[in-house]
């Protein structure tokens, strides 16, 4: 059974690019917020759950309605608590189903709410992408074409840096990117000794 590597990092921190890095390196990575989309749209009972809390509207042709799902989530935490009581714990099955087909020494977890949620008790060992939040907040607005304030409103529902950071086992700044590629390179040696 390979160890599970727990990665997680602010909105707008380079998760992904760190995440593509390690998949070059031919280690495993499942990515639960793009796993969490394909559940949504393909698990009957998960759909069945969240039309039952958002309405017929959840859906268009079968299909998750982002933007209406997030408009209602970002502005009221109560429902964004509901539908992550549907969506996790079928992820966290899925999860279990994929690791257990993995021949890897280790395999990478990425999670945007690793210690929000409790995750990172799941996993063996956690890696914390960190960057400033001015930086972030214009890499998010360039990607997603979003205002400062859309930006900060998703910040808002995710811990600082500084309250993760106490809880991770490694943190990797990731400013200039060939100082990150050094770091997560040997970090990878570190893991796969483990």
């Amino acid at each position: 059974m390979p160890k599970i590597i727990g990665l997680t990092g602010g909105i707008g921190s380079g998760k992904s690019r760190v995440v593509k890095l390690f998949e070059s390196l031919n280690v495993p990575c499942y990515i639960a917020d793009i796993e969490a989309k394909r559940i949504m749209n393909t698990n009957q009972d998960v759909k069945a759950a969240v039309k039952n809390l958002f309405g017929k509207e959840a859906y268009i042709e079968e299909q998750l309605n982002r933007p209406y799902i997030g408009q209602i989530v970002f502005s009221n935490p109560e429902k964004l608590k509901a539908l992550n009581a549907i969506v996790h714990p079928a992820v966290a099955k899925d999860f279990t189903t994929w690791v257990a087909a993995q021949t890897s020494p280790y395999v990478i977890k990425e999670v945007a709410i690793l210690f929000e949620t409790g995750g990172y008790k799941q996993v063996d060992k956690s890696i914390l992408i960190t960057t400033p939040k001015e930086i972030r907040i214009n890499r998010v607005m360039q990607r997603d074409n979003a205002t400062k304030e859309e930006v900060l409103a998703r910040m808002n529902n995710q811990w600082s840096d500084e309250q993760r950071i106490s809880l991770a086992d490694y943190s990797i700044e990731n400013i200039d990117w060939e100082k990150t590629k050094k770091s997560i390179r040997a970090l990878h040696e570190k893991l796969l000794a483990l």
